[in-house]
């Protein structure tokens, strides 16, 4: 099937972001992902909070932006745009104005979302990239901050206000140096605004309800507290900032003149100056929620906005399981060669399970779809070269990433690929990620995989069953199948060392 492209346009308050999403395919051959981006600190909201309408030099500077977007689509055929604006141009006095100058110097058609629309895209990009079930997804931009209440996945109520972090930065902190009363002044402004409307928020974060966040500062947030850890980085998506690092974060950036925010790890330049708002905000609505923490997603508006393409006849449009679907949009990108990976990855469940009920692990059923995860994507880093490949597949998948499983979850997967041939296994850098037993749990998961890929290393499935039974202090894997598996058998006795090391018993092939 050949590949489709969609052109997603933000008209944000203080961003404009063009991003290209390209898919292809049905089933579980079916990928998507993103291409191209072209970013711009527009700051069009610049002023609006104390004129009610657009400048003329933030207009234009927005209509050159759209300009040379709409040079873009023409210049790499695309055709399916979806340009839409939010907080900024829809509160201006002046947005029809602006709207028909955008028309007469591009072709672009420029769709004015409501508030609720804003809210309900930031909502489905939030539960499309985590594994948020209850609790609540927020969105906070240059122009305005939205709240979702969600409730086995969906959204049960949906409310918007004018809180960004440019309205809150020109009303309440503009200056040189910032003071004390003037965060003070602006989180009393934020609790009055969100509990009027909003009294559901009060208590959400007890009983294990969960914050999800979207938006550009937040992902700088996360960014910033991600270095301030001494983290490896390997992306934001599924950080955690806890409100002791927010906090934390707020003090330093009170202290900084406006302009020098920028010079924090993970603050990109174009933000120094209205990142503190941002944060107050957010910790507002952390305080008044009772969260102990959020999480941060790279996903955004423009991602939901695709992704009602994507899963049109869908309603609401949402992945069945985030993880799942995750690891197969990555595998699919890459290896399409599915009757081995899933093969391996059968045989390896067989084996986890039959040691589980053993006694010889935990048995705990994350670890489980870890080694599942792994097994779907070790093989990714053939699209690079076959020789070194299992580092090749590691890096993909620390590069793409993997939404819906955390930072601690996706360097875990990536070393179970990287350790899939050879080598002795280690979590290595990533160990600032890890918590107690992860070195186990990569052990074990490493040998089960070596294991595995050589009883699949025909690539021919002959194997169909691994029969693993524990007796007399050995571990007897009996192998069966409609073929001849004695290639099975002599490549799989390669790698009894490991598996000793890893679950300490020996391992028999043993002929039936």
């Amino acid at each position: 099937m050949s590949e489709r492209r969609q052109a997603v346009i933000d008209l944000g308050s203080n961003s404009f972001r063009l991003v290209v999403f390209t898919w292809s395919g049905e089933g579980r051959g079916a990928w998507w992902k993103r291409t191209d981006e072209i970013h711009e600190a527009v700051r069009i909201g610049e002023g609006l909070d104390a004129s009610g309408e657009l400048g003329a030099e933030p207009m234009e500077r927005a209509l050159q932006m759209l300009e040379l977007y709409a040079h873009f689509c023409r210049a790499t055929g695309i055709t399916d745009v979806r340009a839409v604006a939010t907080s900024a141009i829809r509160d201006a006095s002046n947005r029809d104005a602006f709207l028909e100058a955008a028309r007469s110097r591009t072709w672009l058609e420029i769709e004015v979302l409501a508030r609720e629309q804003e809210a309900r895209y930031g909502y489905l990009a939030a539960v499309n990239s985590t594994t948020l079930a209850d609790g609540v997804a927020l969105d906070i931009g240059g122009g305005s901050l939205q709240l979702s209440r969600v409730r086995s996945r969906t959204a049960t109520d949906m409310k918007s206000w004018r809180l960004g972090a440019v309205r809150m930065t020109e009303r309440f902190l503009d200056g040189k140096k910032t003071q004390p009363k003037q965060v003070k002044a602006l989180r009393a402004h934020v609790e009055k605004k969100v509990l009027s409307r909003a009294e559901w928020l009060q208590g959400a974060g007890a009983h294990g309800g969960r914050l999800v966040a979207i938006g550009g500062a937040v992902r700088n947030l996360a960014g910033a507290a991600q270095a301030d850890t001494g983290l490896r980085d390997i992306g934001i998506q599924g950080a955690c900032i806890s409100r002791k690092q927010l906090t934390a974060l707020i003090e330093q950036m009170v202290e900084m003149p406006a302009a020098d925010r920028g010079a924090i790890t993970g603050v990109k330049p174009g933000r120094a100056d209205v990142i503190l708002a941002a944060a107050v905000v957010i910790d507002t609505v952390l305080d008044l929620g009772g969260f102990d923490a959020l999480e941060a997603t790279e996903a955004g508006l423009r991602e939901g906005v695709f992704l009602e393409t994507l899963l049109a006849g869908t309603d609401p449009p949402l992945f069945d399981d985030v993880r799942r679907a995750s690891v197969l949009n990555l595998a699919a990108q890459y290896h399409p060669e599915f009757a081995h990976t899933e093969h391996v990855a059968e045989l390896a469940l067989e084996m986890w399970d039959a040691l589980g009920a053993a006694g010889r692990h935990p048995c705990d059923q994350t670890e489980r779809e870890l080694l599942w995860a792994a097994a779907m994507l070790h093989d990714i880093g053939t699209a690079v070269d076959y020789d070194d490949h299992h580092k090749h597949s590691r890096y993909l998948i620390l590069s793409a990433g993997l939404p819906g499983f955390s930072p601690r979850e996706v360097a875990l997967i990536a070393q179970l690929a990287r350790y899939h041939r050879k080598g002795t296994p280690s979590v290595g850098d990533y160990a600032p990620l890890m918590v107690k037993g992860d070195d186990e749990l990569l052990q074990r998961g490493s040998a089960l995989l070596r294991l595995t890929e050589q009883l699949e290393r025909a690539r021919d499935q002959a194997v169909h069953e691994a029969r693993l039974t524990i007796a007399n202090g050995y571990a007897d894997l009996r192998l069966s199948g409609d073929e001849d598996v004695t290639l099975a058998r002599w490549m799989a006795e390669r790698e009894t060392d490991i598996f000793e090391r890893a679950f300490g018993i020996g391992l028999r092939l043993v002929r039936t």
